[in-house]
């Protein structure tokens, strides 16, 4: 799969923010596109848009496309994807001129904020358990980031991706499992490097828990023979990056917070016929399941 254009129907700012971490890191040991140009101008093309360079790899999204993989390669891909998110968040956001891309001091705090007006823009019913789980969050704001291994970050913050998840990556399979790119950076900013891990570990589904996230058994390529599961990737990721993973379920329940308002928002536009195509249909009913499983994690992690 091939990608050489990214374009928003919004404004040109978070375009822009998202060019500019891909010429930062463009060169460094993150693998991103090439950004070539950015149009600001919706006269062009009726939006703001930038290009970036060809890529080749493969997004990995489905258990029939994991099955292109041997379980070796499997194993291999989950190596990989806790090593990137640790390189990711090990960037020196000085060195690449990232200074100033985002303020990672009270960044959960704004995050829990942001996501609560977005949720009251959105929400379209009673939804058991959210008022519950936002004071629990509140109540629970753990300590920025946690210890990290020297240089980690920087003291100009550590820089998170905001969205990173397998199907966020393209990926060459042959001869050995390699990280060909990392994209979607819309979300970047700097900020708490175990929110970016939790949400990660939200997105990556276990086999039996198909359902979890409405897209069923053929949506969820961490299911695949030979895929690790949560506990050693984030094991995985601590050894890289000595940073303490105590609180991981609260981040993870953090995460699931995120996602039930992001496809709450989803599930309002389908109802409004302001999105369409196949799946859609699905995406509002993994809501009242994140939400209760946020409050399950909260439960364990005492």
């Amino acid at each position: 799969m091939r990608r050489c254009v990214r374009w928003c129907c919004a404004t040109a700012h978070d375009l822009g923010r998202e060019y500019r971490v891909l010429s930062a890191l463009h060169g460094t040991a993150v693998p991103v596109p090439r950004p070539v140009a950015l149009c600001p101008d919706t006269e062009v093309i009726g939006a703001p848009f930038y290009l970036m360079e060809w890529v080749d790899g493969t997004v990995f999204r489905t258990t029939e496309e994991a099955r292109m993989l041997t379980t070796g390669q499997a194993g291999q891909i989950c190596e990989e994807f806790a090593g990137m998110l640790a390189t990711i968040h090990a960037v020196d956001v000085g060195a690449v001129g990232l200074d100033g891309f985002g303020k990672p001091e009270g960044y959960m705090a704004r995050q829990l904020a942001r996501w609560q007006r977005q949720w009251d823009l959105s929400v379209t019913r009673e939804m058991p358990g959210y008022a519950e789980l936002v004071r629990r969050l509140a109540d629970g704001l753990p300590a920025e980031g946690g210890p990290v291994t020297p240089g980690a970050g920087g003291s100009a913050g550590t820089l998170v991706h905001g969205d990173f998840r397998i199907d966020n990556m393209l990926i060459r399979p042959e001869p050995e499992p390699v990280i060909a790119a990392v994209v979607d950076w819309e979300m970047s900013t700097l900020g708490d490097p175990l929110a970016d891990l939790g949400l990660s570990m939200v997105y990556w589904i276990e086999p039996g828990e198909e359902d979890l996230l409405s897209r069923g058994a053929g949506e969820s390529v961490t299911t695949g023979a030979g895929f690790l599961t949560r506990d050693q990737i984030a094991a995985r990721y601590a050894e890289l990056t000595g940073r303490d993973l105590s609180r991981l379920d609260y981040y993870m329940a953090f995460g699931c917070f995120k996602l039930a308002v992001v496809l709450e928002g989803i599930h309002a536009r389908f109802l409004q016929h302001k999105t369409v195509g196949e799946g859609f249909e699905r995406e509002g009913e993994a809501v009242a399941t994140l939400i209760r499983r946020a409050h399950e994690l909260l439960d364990a992690n005492g």
